[in-house]
């Protein structure tokens, strides 16, 4: 339930395969939410690292509290490089509430941003920059705490 491709996404497959393997399972709610790389500040696109085992870790804890509500997230994430208007970030919730599946993509969403090991860096003329001012910290990595 967690994928991770080389560059960017092809959304309208992964989410149509993703809504035909659950179509039978009695999931009265799917909300997806696909990131997209924005225009900003002359970049050309970007590009993502992932540390896969800490990912991995973290995934399995979102999958168990969405199934102790009844429900099932998926995700799906770019390695390497993204262009921009191109999309790095799929995430989706199954759940036979609606009201569940609202509330845990929000907080999937917003705890991934926090939370998960992945790192940006933006393309720009030709060169792979670390996206320092755009990044989270990860709690108690001190990772970009020491970047200056």
């Amino acid at each position: 339930m967690l994928e991770l491709y080389d560059n960017a996404l092809n959304v309208p497959e992964i989410l149509m395969r993703w809504y035909g393997d659950e179509a039978q399972n009695n999931y009265g709610a799917f909300i997806p939410f696909v990131g997209t790389v924005r225009e900003e500040s002359g970049i050309e696109g970007l590009s993502f690292d992932i540390y896969e085992p800490i990912l991995d870790r973290w995934f399995e804890a979102w999958q168990a509290r969405a199934k102790a509500e009844g429900a099932m997230v998926k995700m799906a994430h770019s390695k390497g490089d993204v262009k921009v208007h191109e999309s790095s970030y799929i995430a989706a919730i199954f759940s036979p509430k609606r009201r569940t599946a609202l509330e845990l993509i929000g907080a999937f969403v917003e705890d991934f941003k926090a939370s998960a090991p992945i790192w940006k860096y933006d393309l720009k003329d030709g060169e792979r920059l670390y996206a320092k001012d755009r990044s989270t910290p990860i709690s108690g990595s001190g990772l970009l705490g020491a970047v200056q």
